[in-house]
């Protein structure tokens, strides 16, 4: 009986290796579109950056503009976490002060440079907005399990949707400003100031 061959070829990509390549792509996407635009920025161009061919590129994204995607999608799972860990009676924005005090980040490093690029650009504004409108179940799911309400109770997906525009608009703000010739360079005390004033203004509607 002859025995059974071995696989050849390289092993399969772990799951934190796939999300790692797609965070480079992410990071190489965001630099040619600042160098030199997006209109003029190839697929071929980000999977070089990275070293990669256009074709493996296709197989993470489907579009130049949504190589970005993981930039937008920084901090859902830290804000989510955040939520569930909102004690009650106590100020919405202490719940977060683990995040602005910490090394976890909500935006990570190119998202600023990003935000300011979606109001000229509307393929990355697309990408943007849909990022912001899946990260919404995430936080209904965690204020439904804060209040011990059922998934399908309406109030944590309005609690959600309210939270989710406070942000984005908070992160929208922060980045524009940070463009202003007199702003001086964008800081982290900064963003987490504008942030706190977001949870701020939303909390009573949470509560």
């Amino acid at each position: 009986m002859t025995a059974a061959r071995g696989r050849t070829g390289r092993p399969p990509l772990t799951d934190e290796r796939k999300a790692a390549i797609r965070l480079e792509i992410a990071h190489a996407a965001v630099g040619l579109f600042i160098a030199q635009g997006v209109a003029a920025t190839t697929g071929e161009q980000i999977g070089q950056a990275v070293g990669i061919s256009a074709r493996t590129l296709w197989r993470y994204f489907p579009t130049k503009e949504s190589c970005v995607r993981p930039l937008f999608s920084t901090g859902i799972d830290t804000i989510a976490a955040a939520l569930r860990e909102w004690r009650p009676g106590r100020p919405l924005q202490e719940a977060f002060d683990h995040v602005w005090a910490g090394d976890e980040d909500l935006t990570g490093p190119d998202v600023g440079a990003l935000l300011r690029l979606t109001r000229t650009e509307p393929g990355l504004r697309a990408v943007w907005l849909q990022t912001r409108d899946e990260a919404e179940p995430a936080f209904a799911r965690a204020l439904a399990e804060r209040a011990g309400l059922p998934a399908d109770d309406v109030r944590p997906a309005v609690w959600a949707a309210m939270l989710n525009a406070a942000l984005r608009a908070a992160l929208e703000h922060h980045a524009y400003r940070s463009a202003e010739p007199d702003s001086g360079p964008p800081a982290r005390a900064d963003l987490a100031a504008t942030l706190r004033t977001a949870l701020v203004l939303t909390e009573a509607g949470l509560a």
